[in-house]
């Protein structure tokens, strides 16, 4: 087995890059899909962001507000540090069971956002950061998730710089261009790996 750790900044086209590993076939452990897991209706994650945040964080049926959520900790890194304290756990120990639950053979990328802010790259065989300049990024922030232009600025000043990021790839895939360019450059990547593998 081998455990690719992928990351990359807002905007960067980091699901995209996951999406594509996976009709590959690569085994995606997307730390996103996970943490809304944990946060479920009914989970004892909910209840501790519940109890952490208050009841202004949860909708009327019970779930989630994610926008007012994010509201509080992204104005706020302490606050921001508190939901990670809760989250964080969970997400590594569903990562963990399904990672286990892959062949031997398989070929595991981690889709984890914040994989540099959190030290996380010694867990993996190789690190691939998806990177894609500033501006490319804000644009799509705006363009394509309908941000507005101070709150993808607030959203990416909360992650690790570019700097960062790139300083613990061990593989880089440069997404600033169109969408187009990101397919042939994701089948050099699983060439890139399945050879590592080997």
């Amino acid at each position: 087995m081998l455990k690719i750790g992928l990351t990359g900044g807002i905007g960067a086209g980091k699901s995209e890059v996951s999406r594509l590993l996976a009709a590959h076939g690569a085994v995606i452990v997307d730390s996103d899909v996970i943490a809304r897991e944990v946060v479920a209706p009914g989970t004892a994650g909910l209840a501790a962001v519940a109890a952490e945040f208050g009841p202004g964080v949860l909708q009327a049926d019970g779930s989630l507000d994610r926008p007012a959520l994010g509201a509080v900790v992204f104005a706020d890194p302490e606050r921001l540090k508190a939901l990670n304290a809760i989250v964080h756990p969970l997400v590594r120990a569903r990562s963990a069971e399904l990672e286990a639950a892959a062949a031997p053979d398989a070929l595991v990328v981690h889709d984890v956002p914040l994989l540099a802010e959190n030290g996380l790259g010694p867990l993996y065989d190789l690190v691939v950061v998806v990177d894609a300049e500033d501006p490319v990024r804000i644009d799509r922030l705006v363009r394509l998730r309908g941000m507005a232009e101070e709150e993808a600025r607030a959203r990416m000043a909360a992650q690790a710089t570019r700097a960062d990021r790139l300083a613990i790839a061990d593989l880089v895939i440069d997404n600033s261009g169109p969408l187009e360019d990101l397919a042939p450059r994701v089948a050099e990547l699983w060439a890139e790996l399945k050879g590592r593998q080997a």
